[in-house]
């Protein structure tokens, strides 16, 4: 029999809080019983992990079943309140905040309107401000709050700073994720917009079931985000899928060229109603992106391509042009679908990149 050495008896009491919680996150409400048969451990030891889960606040004994014959079972279930995480889109024209428990489930959303031209402490207060509103509306405190994601435009490196922005004035350079942290004195992290976007579809959202995508954001500016073997593909220093910025690929010319003389909303709702000068200009703006797109798919060969953003409410007036498009110009052109989350994705991406970290970090999942 192999002895245990020094720290091995810890190093198996962390495995096997691990095994436990991940069991009991999986399963919900479930029984002693039902927990030592799916993590292959003995009723004593999932018993002792239970009762030290439960001294940190991440587990709560719940009442026995009534009208049970005999000695009723206990029953567990994991407390997704016992702490909370915010998700925060620092956009050009608008801030939107999202606060969800450690199950993911979304319990408030907070938006401000942020002018184009803002500079950029003025951006950073509005967000700070929201944040702060969401958290407080709700009436949670704000010491629950155990780890915070922002998503931004532009090219964000590993440590949460913005290293080039072409949109957002004074933007290169900020410190979003050390400036995030101070909101609620917790553990922020910062990443590129259409990169969260894409994690939020990959979560919970259209790409659930595929492993490689490509997401397109669509909105004020055009930008896109990938993922390879189910993972965010970002690159050296976080600017893989940046296309956008090439000048000849016509993403920003395609954006302005949209909203001359009118707001999008109301040129997709013209091509709606059949208005041909209107279905003429979606199909440019479709064409355009298609571009773009395609040097994308052709690259990754991916699964799915994703159009999300505000521009992708507009449905299939605009996704049937795009696979059109795509179809002449990509040797097997994926499959494309609308974004779950529409102009709320980027929220939703960040409150998964801060639920990675409280997962990682502070559950040892």
């Amino acid at each position: 029999m192999t002895e245990l050495r020094p720290g091995d008896a810890s190093l198996l009491r962390k495995v096997n809080t691990q095994v436990t919680l991940r069991a009991l996150r999986r399963e919900g409400v479930t029984t002693l019983t039902r927990l030592g048969r799916v993590t292959g451990l003995s009723r004593q030891t999932v018993e002792a992990v239970l009762d030290e889960l439960g001294e940190r606040g991440y587990v709560r004994e719940l009442p026995p079943d009534e009208g049970v014959m005999g000695r009723p079972a206990r029953r567990f279930a994991f407390r997704a309140d016992a702490g909370h995480v915010v998700g925060v889109e620092v956009g050009g024209d608008a801030v939107v905040a999202a606060l969800a428990d450690l199950d993911g489930e979304v319990i408030a959303w907070e938006r401000a309107a942020v002018s184009g031209d803002a500079a950029a402490h003025e951006r950073l207060e509005a967000a700070g401000r929201t944040a702060l509103k969401c958290v407080d509306g709700a009436g949670l405190a704000r010491r629950r709050i155990w780890a915070v994601a922002a998503g931004t435009p532009g090219i964000v490196d590993r440590t949460g700073r913005v290293s080039l922005s072409l949109t957002l004035p004074g933007w290169t350079g900020v410190d979003l994720a050390g400036l995030a942290g101070r909101w609620f004195g917790c553990t922020a992290l910062a990443a590129n917009d259409a990169n969260l976007a894409a994690l939020a579809e990959h979560w919970r959202g259209s790409a659930r079931h595929v492993s490689d995508l490509v997401y397109v954001l669509l909105g004020h500016r055009a930008g896109a985000g990938i993922l390879i073997g189910g993972r965010l593909h970002q690159g050296r220093r976080g600017a893989a899928g940046e296309i956008g910025t090439l000048r000849q690929v016509g993403w920003e010319r395609a954006v302005r060229e949209l909203v001359e003389g009118g707001s999008a909303a109301e040129v997709f709702a013209a091509a709606l109603a059949g208005d041909r000068a209107a279905v003429r200009r979606v199909d440019r703006y479709a064409e355009q992106l298609a571009v773009g797109a395609s040097a994308l798919a052709l690259a990754v060969d991916p699964d799915l391509l994703v159009l999300g953003g505000g521009h992708a409410r507009a449905g299939d007036v605009l996704l049937d042009p795009l696979r059109r498009h795509l179809a002449e110009l990509c040797v097997n052109a994926p499959e494309v679908a609308a974004s779950t989350f529409g102009d709320e994705g980027v929220a939703m991406g960040a409150v998964r990149l801060a639920l990675d970290h409280v997962e990682r970090e502070m559950l040892g999942l």
